[in-house]
């Protein structure tokens, strides 16, 4: 796969790191480890330019509550590797946080601040407080892999950041986890703009990308929305909470490290965008529905393997051809989960794979679509009591629920009807309740000269790194589709949401989308009979 230069790159945005701007006070932390169980002990690490700062948990949610602070912390500033996203940062600990074994389980936002020349600075990190025991019939499993690979902190991340020239894209294949959140990726304010585009344009459109407008005049990482609890998972959070839902919360780390991570639970839900996971995560969700365990996907963009080792780095090289595992271990290597050698398509979990869908409603790509998802099996389970009719759309612009990246199936039509072909390894009985357009990606019509988000050429050199001369016919015309999908595996049962931005309805209180959701919330409990 070549490096591209695309208008997409441009420079300008804030680079998170020490030093990089001599100007403006500095304070960052970052915890040890992701998660923690009640009883242990958080190791926080922080530097600041400041002589002291301050330190305040709240445990996020509906009805956000501050459960641990301390002030006039002596502030010391610590030496930081130039290449601290791949290696961390090896910032010694600072403070040591007490789990309280009276603490909930749940997402837990770290505020560090200082106080120079009478401005406030303050910076995010997190830890997650898991139950001891289930607690809920609900586990929320948050997509620290996608985390790990958007977080831009120290200058790189699994999509841009090396090389001299900052209008080429050259990912770094290894990050730390051991480094601070990027920021906007844990705390945003009210009414920053996600990543689907609201507005439908008339002729002579020249793509936007509100996010990416927003983050370089407020200062926030460019790929603050792309990823994890302030975009997605939070929203999920308060709107699951407003409705009387009690959540336990584990992430994909623990997943990884432990096999039962999610016995005892009946549902185990993902929201928002989990592209990255490694093969033993898979392992645990595929073993908790073949024992009758439901997976309740309000996500989108189900793509990549990364390999985790014990210090705390993430490894996606992307192209096969550059993983060293190709030659010795193909079907660990670090690229999509359809490649052939890996011998395990991603619709075996989910039912759904993202190299079926991709993008709809942001930036060149369909960007006049509705939005929404057109209605194709209204009398399925998922649509009970929403009044939805064959060919209604749910959740279109300006909600957009179904935006941004989505995931989907090779599939045909029979007298109205989807249907999934198998090509691409999906389940027999996997069921198509809605769909929508999407592309691959697009052509550039700028000549470079416009950020235009996904451009067809990436996409392409990726299938040739994959498959070679093989490239399946499936991918011949880069068109595709998100869909909302069921299917039975095992025991258990899977609903497929197929979006990224899913949540968006919920945000937005879309009467559909919220009906939908709970439907398949209580189903997967028990608390509602099959129809």
């Amino acid at each position: 796969m070549s490096a591209a230069r695309y208008a997409w790159s441009i420079p300008g945005f804030p680079v998170e790191r020490p030093g990089a701007d001599p100007t403006t006070p500095e304070i960052w932390c970052y915890a040890d480890r992701y998660s923690y169980l009640p009883g242990e002990e958080v190791a926080l690490s922080v530097h600041t330019t400041a002589a002291s700062y301050d330190v305040r948990v709240v445990r996020d949610g509906a009805d956000p509550v501050g459960v641990w602070s301390a002030s006039g912390l002596p502030g010391v500033a610590h030496r930081t590797p130039r290449d601290a996203y791949a290696v961390g940062c090896d910032w010694p600990v600072s403070v040591r946080i007490p789990v309280d074994p009276q603490w909930r389980s749940g997402f837990y936002l770290v505020v560090v601040g200082i106080d120079v020349d009478g401005r406030r600075h303050e910076r995010e990190g997190f830890f997650v407080v898991r139950a001891s025991r289930p607690a809920s019939d609900v586990a929320l499993v948050l997509t620290t892999g996608t985390l790990a690979a958007y977080n831009d902190w120290g200058g790189a991340n699994h999509y841009r950041g090396l090389g001299a020239d900052p209008y080429t894209d050259i990912p770094a294949p290894v990050l730390s986890s051991r480094r601070p959140v990027a920021r906007g990726m844990l705390r945003l304010p009210d009414g920053a703009p996600r990543n689907a585009n609201p507005e439908t344009p008339g002729p002579g459109y020249r793509p936007r990308h509100p996010t990416y407008e927003w983050a370089i005049t407020h200062g926030y990482s460019r790929h603050h929305s792309d990823a994890f609890w302030a975009t997605y998972e939070r929203p999920f959070v308060v709107w699951a909470e407003q409705n009387g839902y009690q959540l336990d919360h584990l992430t994909q780390q623990d997943l990884h490290d432990d096999p039962s991570a999610l016995d005892g639970y009946r549902c185990a839900v993902l929201v928002g965008h989990d592209e990255y996971w490694t093969w033993e995560m898979r392992d645990v969700v595929d073993r908790f529905t073949d024992r009758g365990g439901n997976v309740a996907r309000f996500a989108g963009n189900y793509i990549w393997q990364v390999r985790l080792d014990a210090d705390g780095r993430q490894t996606c090289y992307k192209d096969p051809n550059l993983d060293p595992l190709l030659a010795t271990d193909p079907t660990r290597v670090t690229t999509t989960w359809d490649a052939p050698f890996i011998g395990r398509p991603a619709t075996h979990t989910m039912g759904l794979t993202g190299l079926s869908g991709a993008y709809a409603r942001y930036g060149s790509t369909t960007p006049r679509g509705s939005g929404g998802y057109t209605v194709y099996r209204p009398e399925h389970w998922a649509l009970a009591d929403t009044d939805l009719y064959y060919g209604d759309v749910f959740g279109a612009a300006p909600v957009c629920v179904a935006a941004f990246e989505v995931d989907g199936v090779d599939y045909t039509f029979r007298h109205g009807l989807p249907y999934a072909t198998g090509t691409d390894g999906a389940p027999a009985d996997l069921e198509i309740v809605a769909m929508t357009p999407a592309v691959l990606g697009e052509t550039d019509r700028w000549a470079g000269e416009v950020p235009i988000g996904a451009p067809i050429a990436e996409v392409q050199d990726l299938l040739r790194a994959v498959w070679g001369d093989d490239v399946p016919e499936r991918f011949s015309t880069g068109y595709g589709a998100g869909m909302v999908a069921t299917f039975r595996r095992g025991a258990g049962e899977v609903f497929n949401a197929g979006t990224t931005e899913w949540v968006s309805g919920l945000i937005h209180h879309d009467p559909f989308t919220e009906q939908i959701t709970h439907n398949v919330l209580r189903r997967f409990t028990g608390q509602q009979e099959d129809r």
